[in-house]
């Protein structure tokens, strides 16, 4: 292939040749709008679903989504406790039961979907804005990447709550507890 550097196309992307346009790419070339399109697929299953809260401690929570019968592995953090899905296709319900629960203020749920991750905000059930998931990640502590990415199993972490097979009696044990220790 030779073409000049004075701007001359290349000897096999001629304008005559009816594959080729005049700047010598294929015709039947489209450049789709969304670029998103190129790499990630809505057909790809959710691998990890997250939930972001601003409840401070762990069992709470985990206490809160076992009486909403929400599948939950709850890890604290420093910006609030992590829920982690066991069951990643319910990332949608899940993050609507969790934000009914915590009615007051938002929630983000985070999914991964082969190497795409998308953060969606959720308010009092109702699924709000989409959420650039770099700016979410920025200032995120090491637990919750980790957890995303996977390199890290919540079976090696400390403090991890979980709200399966939590009996109805020792939920509300657990949010009654805690709330005594807010007075």
């Amino acid at each position: 292939m030779s073409g000049g550097q004075d701007g001359s196309l290349p000897d096999d992307a001629r304008p005559d040749d009816p594959a080729r346009a005049a700047d010598g790419l294929p015709v039947d070339l489209t450049i789709p709008d969304d670029l998103s399109s190129l790499t990630e697929s809505a057909d790809d299953p959710v691998t990890v679903a997250l939930v972001v809260t601003q409840v401070a401690a762990a069992g709470p929570l985990a206490a809160a989504c076992s009486l909403a019968t929400v599948d939950v592995d709850v890890v604290p953090s420093p910006v609030g406790a992590l829920a982690l899905l066991r069951d990643p296709r319910t990332a949608a319900a899940g993050a609507a039961a969790i934000s009914k629960l915590l009615k007051a203020v938002p929630v983000v749920l985070l999914e991964r979907r082969a190497s795409q991750i998308t953060a969606t905000r959720w308010t009092a059930g109702e699924q709000g804005d989409e959420l650039p998931a770099g700016l979410v990640l920025s200032d995120a502590p090491a637990v919750l990447e980790d957890l995303l990415l996977g390199g890290v199993s919540v079976g090696d972490l400390d403090g991890v709550v979980t709200s399966v097979g939590l009996s109805r009696w020792k939920a509300m044990r657990m949010l009654a507890s805690s709330t005594r220790g807010r007075r």
